[in-house]
């Protein structure tokens, strides 16, 4: 018997050249006086925040900046913007930025709704209720966090990525306005982008949503597969497919900055309903060793992992491949399938992406620690198509080393 499946987003999307200038409106339906805005130092030296200036103060809101931000956030970030936020004591939590800065302001709104500290709230539907209203604005094309439900940080302790996964994460509004990535420099474009192209080559091809394997009593905010996600992951494969390149050449070209808008976007829907996989859990052990970003990471290991899982998942990728836009009228499904994996390859070298994890200084030695690391992370592996064991793991380590 087939599953029932749901699906969930932002309570709001705006999307569009200019969206930000509707944030005016959106404080005003949200009746927010008082809002903290999470970002970083390189988006305020870029001159981004006063994007959104004016609406605010034309709705007559207070803001108090927090710029702390940084690449793939520490729980000591984290512990830091829930400070500045106690202090402040906001109606609403605004997350401008990359996915770090999002998921920075999604675990502040949770923290100072429900009390405790970051840590207590890492795993899956952990979080016991709504939290403060949060308003989010990439200025990326990647992490799809504007619509998630996940937050990921950095313990740095245990030098490991974490996620918290929970539908109370997923923003009251999302605005995404291209625009504001057309000043993204060209490797956190791709690094972005590739992320992105990851979100929905491991939604189009996870689990099946009657087959999702999870044991009882235990809750999620994934499901495995359904038609709906496809639907998403499909869109979202063309359009990264069709302007990833230009984007990160011509950062000034607003239709590839559109187009990778909403592919992302589209992608962390996807995700965010269907779930994320083996891709991830590997990416884990080495992004928080080396702390290279969570997408540069991700776009290095996605062939290796595609190479692993396509017996699980052959007419997928053959699809892929054609969503790519490789020319597999009339070849061979397999054949197909595996084009698919090429056009990763090629695209990845293009835009830039390490190719070997030794190019991120990771050593031989490591790899089995990883394997194991990685294998601890069942929450995403039980979305994987295929098995997996830490022997599995660690092949797909040397083949990527």
């Amino acid at each position: 018997m087939r599953e029932t499946w749901t699906f969930h987003s932002a309570g709001q999307l705006l999307f569009g050249p200019n969206a930000s200038r509707q944030l005016g409106d959106v404080m005003a339906r949200l009746r927010v006086r008082r809002l903290l805005l999470v970002t970083d130092p390189i988006l305020l030296r870029a001159g981004l925040h006063e994007r959104i200036h004016v609406p605010l103060s034309e709705s007559g809101v207070r803001g108090e900046v927090f710029s702390g931000g940084e690449p793939e956030p520490s729980l000591r970030a984290a512990d830091a913007c829930i400070e500045t936020g106690r202090d402040f004591k906001p109606d609403a939590i605004l997350g401008l930025g990359g996915g770090s800065n999002m998921d920075l302001a999604k675990i502040t709104a949770t923290v100072l709704t429900h009390g405790g500290g970051p840590r207590d709230y890492v795993g899956d539907d952990k979080i016991p209720g709504p939290v403060l209203p949060l308003i989010c604005m990439p200025t990326t094309a990647g992490t799809g966090s504007e619509v998630s439900a996940a937050a990921v940080l950095t313990d740095t302790d245990s030098q490991i990525k974490v996620g918290i996964l929970s539908n109370f994460l997923r923003p009251a509004v999302a605005v995404v306005d291209p625009l504001l990535s057309v000043s993204c420099p060209p490797k956190v474009t791709a690094d972005s982008g590739i992320d992105a192209l990851t979100h929905a080559i491991e939604a189009y091809t996870a689990v099946d949503n009657d087959h999702f394997p999870l044991p009882a009593g235990e809750r999620t905010v994934y499901q495995g597969r359904h038609p709906f996600g496809d639907m998403l992951a499909e869109k979202a494969i063309t359009l990264i497919g069709r302007h990833l390149r230009q984007a990160v050449a011509y950062g000034n070209n607003v239709e590839a900055r559109e187009g990778m808008a909403l592919g992302a976007t589209l992608a962390g829907l996807a995700f965010s309903n269907v779930g994320v996989a083996l891709v991830h859990a590997v990416e884990y052990p080495p992004g928080g060793a080396t702390h290279c970003s969570h997408g540069a990471g991700k776009g290095l290991l996605l062939p290796y992992v595609m190479r692993f899982n396509m017996p699980a998942r052959i007419k997928e990728f053959a699809a892929i491949a054609r969503l790519l836009g490789e020319d597999v009228d009339g070849m061979q499904v397999e054949l197909a399938a595996v084009r698919a994996v090429e056009a990763v390859e090629k695209l990845r070298a293009d835009i830039g992406i390490p190719q070997r994890l030794r190019d991120l200084s990771v050593t031989e030695d490591q790899l089995r620690p990883f394997a194991e690391k990685a294998c601890g992370i069942r929450r995403i592996l039980r979305v994987n198509p295929r098995p997996v064991t830490v022997e599995d793991v660690e092949g797909i380590f040397r083949a990527a080393f």
